[in-house]
């Protein structure tokens, strides 16, 4: 027997989708349509749409974020989204060979990933998938409803999920007024300016009070993007020109947990939020980042520049992914230890003997 989906009114199943046993020998051409059509809408929400809109609540901060919830979240959305692109490869729409209602859910469904959650990076992977759902919004008839859809350029940012906050008190009702009110005296005219006191002078970051460095950060971040070729010759070399290692630190850092980093897209994911969540460091820092191997699990290591000789603790109480990585300094002294720090900047590949998923750059 074969399961198919079919609409009868007196079946006794319950459910978004009535389900008769048939044997093949008896299925109808229409039965066998509108049963693949079922199965295709059945797929798409519990494969496809749960997926997505578990990850979506949970960045948008609506139910609470767990990176290894995440993580299997977005394992699960693979996994559908590989069987789907498995099935286009050789099919033009889900069923048959024009749209049907199964298209018009399996497509609404993607919408959300592709327009709002699933940046190119993570959809090219799956092609056919790609081919199908710009195909399909691209129609007329699309098109009235869904306007002109653009992919998203990256993932949305985490939002800290809101905590229940404490019932608000209730207004205490108001007293009613006494009978025999006592006459008020005039109030003295109060000086408004001596009443409000003056705002508090905003505390300078203690880096700003250190003794001024020969090593202006931005002239590096700028010889850092202008530089498109001979990197080594001409950004590597003024890099060490200009750094100065009374003002500015170097450290090394590496992800305590990369036996975790079995999936690339989460891995990508992890460390383009760290370096989102470095942004209040911007002033004082310069930061590369490198996803290392061809095949999970994958290295996350790194390389950061700090102004002052140590990992700024302003940086270490507002930033939690820094508790997520070993730290070392870096001893210029080391010509082994320099060289490393100047392939880091560089993107030098294969990089301790291994290619690069990926670099990323905080300036």
């Amino acid at each position: 027997v074969d399961e198919v989906a079919k609409l009868k009114a007196d079946n006794p199943l319950f459910g978004s989708t009535t389900i008769e046993y048939v044997s093949h020998l008896f299925v109808s051409p229409i039965f066998t349509l509108q049963g693949q059509i079922e199965q295709w809408i059945d797929f798409s929400s519990l494969e496809i749409d749960a997926p997505l809109l578990s990850y979506f609540k949970a960045r948008m901060g609506w139910t609470p974020y767990f990176p290894a919830v995440e993580e299997a979240t977005l394992a699960d959305l693979k996994r559908g989204l590989g069987a789907l692109n498995t099935h286009l490869a050789s099919n033009t729409y889900v069923v048959g060979d024009s749209i049907t209602l199964a298209d018009i859910v399996v497509a609404c469904n993607l919408y959300l990933g592709f327009a709002r959650l699933l940046p190119k990076t993570f959809t090219s992977e799956f092609p056919h998938v790609e081919r199908y759902f710009w195909t399909l919004v691209n129609q007329p008839n699309f098109k009235k409803i869904l306007g002109d859809v653009k992919q998203t350029d990256s993932f949305p940012p985490i939002e800290s999920a809101k905590k229940p906050g404490q019932q608000k008190e209730k207004a205490k009702p108001k007293e009613a007024p006494k009978k025999e009110a006592k006459k008020e005296e005039p109030a003295k005219p109060v000086d408004a300016a001596a009443e409000e006191e003056a705002p508090k002078p905003k505390a300078k970051n203690p880096l700003d009070l250190l003794p001024p460095s020969k090593m202006i950060l931005d002239d590096w971040k700028r010889l850092y993007s202008n530089t498109k070729s001979n990197f080594r010759e001409v950004a590597i070399k003024g890099f060490w020109d200009m750094y100065d290692p009374e003002g500015y630190s170097l450290w090394f850092c590496e992800y305590k947990y990369n036996d975790e980093n079995t999936v690339s897209f989460v891995t990508l994911n992890k460390v383009g939020g760290f370096l989102q969540r470095m942004d209040l460091a911007r002033k004082y820092a310069f930061g590369k980042m490198l996803i290392i191997g061809g095949q999970p699990p994958f290295k996350v290591k790194g390389l950061w520049l700090f102004r002052g000789q140590e990992i700024p603790q302003f940086i270490i109480d507002e930033c939690y992914d820094m508790e997520l990585y070993e730290w070392k300094k870096v001893d210029i002294t080391d010509e082994a230890q320099k060289e490393r720090a100047s392939q880091m900047i560089e993107d030098f590949e294969p990089f301790e003997g291994e290619p690069l998923l990926d670099a990323k750059c905080f300036k």
